[in-house]
């Protein structure tokens, strides 16, 4: 049998009365609930009530508060549509009462037609090239996520590090749901350092996810090597836009993903001044 990857407990949701969810905390060095957690176990939740031969091909998630890992999280669904060919969800993660983060996301039956991308992979080293880069801040001592930048960053900066080749470090098995919910985990990693423009001569005091989409265009092997670039598209007054993919080794095109973040200069406080959280690591 096929060891479950650490990651896996971030699903592992409880289901209570009707369509609610309880995601339990798990452990992290993170002092507010990291956003590809939130979005994977929101994306989870809708799964878990959609028929499993309809896969995602689609999210978009808003960031209302910042979340404490310290405490759990409750999902609730709301089934917006079963159609034909389509299915769409509405999902609400709360703490205390309270919407951290709100996301709709959209199930499509598998249908035949045309096979097109225009994305090709980018002329980089392949993962076997590169060395793993630990991300502690993210995962502590735990390593359940090998990164390897094709740039590797230098001792004491904290620079823009896509792209990167990514995958997750167990086999997480046959369960195509499970693959986009970790994959949707995997495409927030360093999205916001992606949003600022180049060259910006001081990095923002405070950066935060203020809103994530995603667009699964094929199903994903998570537990295989993945490259995820993200590239600024706008930056303008505190808001940034980062564009990207998630492809294979041999260039084929996963998904596509975009994020706005807020990147305002530091108060003084370090708390979010939207929610009063502490900022994101």
């Amino acid at each position: 049998m096929e060891s479950m990857s650490p990651l896996q407990a971030v699903l592992g949701l409880d289901a209570l009365d009707g369509d609610r969810f309880l995601a339990v905390p798990v452990p992290t060095p993170l002092r507010r609930l990291f956003g590809g957690q939130v979005a994977a176990q929101a994306l989870r939740a809708a799964s878990m009530t959609v028929d499993t031969s309809r896969p995602p091909h689609s999210l978009h998630g808003y960031f209302i508060r910042p979340g404490r890992p310290s405490e759990g999280v409750y999902f609730e669904v709301e089934r917006t549509r079963d159609g034909r060919a389509f299915s769409t969800r509405r999902v609400t993660a709360s703490q205390e009462g309270k919407p951290v983060f709100e996301m709709l996301a959209s199930f499509h039956d598998p249908e035949p037609g045309a096979d097109w991308q225009e994305a090709t992979l980018p002329p980089v080293p392949s993962p076997q090239e590169l060395r793993t880069v630990s991300f502690t801040g993210l995962f502590g001592k735990s390593h359940p996520v090998e990164i390897r930048p094709v740039t590797p960053p230098e001792p004491g900066t904290f620079p823009k590090i896509h792209p990167f080749w990514v995958r997750v470090t167990a086999p997480v098995g046959p369960d195509e749901a499970s693959h986009a919910c970790l994959l949707t985990y995997l495409s927030d990693i360093a999205t916001v350092r992606a949003a600022c423009a180049p060259g910006i001569a001081a990095w923002p005091g405070l950066t935060v996810s203020l809103d994530h989409s995603v667009w699964f265009h094929r199903p994903a092997r998570v537990d295989q090597w993945l490259l995820i670039s993200m590239d600024p598209a706008a930056h303008i007054g505190t808001r940034g836009l980062a564009r990207g993919s998630i492809q294979t080794t041999d260039g084929t095109l996963i998904a596509s993903v975009a994020q706005e973040a807020l990147l305002r200069p530091d108060t003084g406080d370090g708390h979010d001044q939207r929610g009063g959280g502490p900022r994101r690591t």
